[in-house]
């Protein structure tokens, strides 16, 4: 009576084994292909560029940080999303002055290299270490950002602001 009983379980048991193995090959062997990707991913070799490019092609941006000094000199941070790799971003210092009655941009620069930070860091909670800036002549702005969360903020870059232009220091 014991071996009637095992053997309808022992049956049961292979065929449903059998039948999750057709259900695993049926689902890797079958579908569409994988898409090609629409805009291919080329790199230039050096030297086809007609100008060096200074900062990325940017699908996305934000802002990361302002500062304004008295009512003519503004700052602002902005990350920029590369569009070669959606982890990567690069970071675009800006200085705006106010004349006739609007905010012109009179320079901007990279802070670091291009795509050289992580997008998600960036765009979240405590991105930016430091942000300083001073109403002198020169005016000192000094920027420091999360790297990622583990490894920490980035050494300060320093810069310095004459007559609206952006130089590193």
């Amino acid at each position: 009576m014991i071996k009637n009983f095992r053997a309808p379980i022992g049956w049961g048991v292979a065929l449903a084994a059998a039948t999750a193995v057709t259900v695993t090959v049926g689902a890797t062997t079958g579908g569409p292909p994988n898409p090609m990707p629409a805009d291919p991913q080329t790199r230039p070799t050096a030297g086809q560029e007609k100008e060096p490019r200074t900062e990325p092609q940017a699908t996305e941006h934000r802002r990361i940080a302002s500062s304004v000094l008295g009512r003519d000199l503004k700052f602002t941070l902005t990350a920029l999303r590369s569009r070669t790799d959606p982890f990567a971003a690069s970071v675009r210092l800006q200085v705006f002055t106010f004349r006739n009655g609007a905010w012109r941009e009179s320079d901007r620069a990279l802070v670091g290299e291009v795509d050289a930070w992580f997008w998600f860091p960036l765009t979240g909670r405590h991105a930016v270490c430091e942000f300083s800036t001073a109403g002198t002549e020169p005016a000192p702005v000094a920027v420091s950002l999360l790297i990622t969360p583990s490894i920490g903020c980035s050494p300060t870059e320093n810069f310095r602001i004459e007559n609206g232009q952006i130089i590193p220091a």
